[in-house]
């Protein structure tokens, strides 16, 4: 298991393989998992934070035979670019991960999203879909994994979507033949 940007990691990852999103608070951890084909993230729940151990052994619990093959882990960014304590506690979580492997039972890797700002867009979206405040509470940490890797996934189809491009110009293919 390593520790890789997005581009090394979905190029690590077996083919329909999955990826888990995870939003790690001081009190909770909201999971997501992505679709076997990278393109849309669903929320999948909550893990009330305990110790790292029994908190590892409650995410395997939900990866089992999910095909999660790699984890996408949000990565609290001050607002100025800089990482304070709470960063710093998302790698130390990671590389816990690493040190671990025989808690998951399997071995997948890992990259982080920049996660600034992910809890307060996703509060102002449900408060926009009129959910309640008890409501809100209960679904948020997992709307927030779901947000983080949402954005991983998007910016992995944008690449894809550029790299195609750059190999048919590459090709020398031209709009001209789309037009006639």
């Amino acid at each position: 298991m390593a520790i890789r940007n997005l581009r090394e990691l979905k190029a690590q990852l077996p083919r329909g393989g999955r990826l888990m999103g995870l939003d790690l608070g001081s009190k909770t951890i909201g999971m997501a998992i992505s679709d076997p084909g990278l393109a849309v993230a669903s929320p999948v729940g909550t893990i009330t934070r305990r110790k790292f151990t029994t908190d590892v052994q409650d995410m395997a619990r939900e990866l089992r035979g999910r095909g999660v093959a790699g984890f996408v882990i949000g990565l609290p960014m001050n607002m100025d670019g800089s990482e304070g304590p709470a960063a710093q506690s998302a790698r130390q979580f990671a590389q816990n991960l690493i040190e671990r492997p025989d808690l998951l039972g399997q071995v997948p890797e890992i990259a982080f999203w920049d996660e600034r700002l992910s809890t307060s867009a996703v509060s102002r979206m449900m408060i926009e879909w009129d959910m309640t405040r008890k409501r809100r509470d209960e679904v948020v940490d997992r709307m927030a994994a779901a947000y983080i890797l949402q954005g991983a996934l998007d910016y992995l189809s944008a690449e894809a979507a550029r790299e195609a491009l750059a190999a048919r110009d590459a090709a020398g293919d031209d709009d001209a033949d789309l037009d006639d």
